[in-house]
């Protein structure tokens, strides 16, 4: 084939290709994948003050984005917690290690459950050792898995959880991620399932663990 024809020939080539992602939504235009709604449906002024959405261009007028299922939740037979949003597989219980392991890595008289990112990592691998509830594929959760639980409706995300199947998740405190922050990897990025709260903390302070599996 000569030089010119070859151009000619990658160019509708590479033309075809954008047209099928936009016609199949994979695409950033179009009917693509969309961010899920953030919950929120009130309006508020800066005193924050409940006021009518309309004509505000708040998130509560809005409203963009993928809407949540109904049952946002659903336990499965191995007692396990499937977000039908994310499809993410999450333990059931919120701070596993007090109920489940109570003696490892005890610190004090009572263990409370929070421990360093490190033995987290470890304490995620004990469960996959163990297979735990049948599997052996857990992790803990990156920035943006965590992060999706949180519900922006709610003024205590920990306690919504904990009636939508969710036992013992923790308020008042962060939940570590796997996901390090790029400026300083000696901290890692942590959510706060109370009031949605983001942070990244060095990895030798403890914070709650909750594995999580699937997404791939």
């Amino acid at each position: 084939m000569k030089p010119g024809k070859t151009v000619w020939f990658l160019l509708v080539f590479l033309a075809s290709i954008v047209a099928l992602d936009v016609d199949t939504g994979l695409a950033g235009s179009g009917n693509g994948i969309k961010l899920p709604i953030t919950g929120q449906t009130n309006c508020y002024d800066s005193s924050g003050n409940v006021i009518s959405c309309m004509n505000t261009g708040q998130d509560g007028e809005l409203q963009n984005g993928a809407p949540w299922p109904d049952p946002r939740f659903i336990i499965n037979t191995d007692t396990s917690v499937t977000d039908n949003l994310t499809r993410l597989v999450w333990a059931p219980n919120g701070n596993l290690l007090p109920s489940r392991d109570p003696q490892w890595e005890k610190r004090s008289t009572v263990f409370e459950g929070a421990l360093t990112w490190q033995n987290a990592l470890d304490y995620v691998a004990k469960l996959n050792a163990e297979k735990y509830l049948g599997h052996n594929d857990w992790r803990m959760p990156n920035f943006t898995e965590l992060n999706s639980l949180v519900n922006r409706a709610q003024p205590n995300t920990a306690m919504w959880l904990n009636t939508q199947g969710f036992t013992d998740v923790q308020a008042g405190d962060f939940y570590w991620s796997s996901t390090s922050n790029i400026n300083d990897p000696s901290r890692a990025w942590v959510v706060d399932m109370t009031f949605g709260n983001v942070n990244y903390f060095r990895k030798n302070n403890s914070h709650f663990l909750w594995p999580v599996r699937g997404g791939k």
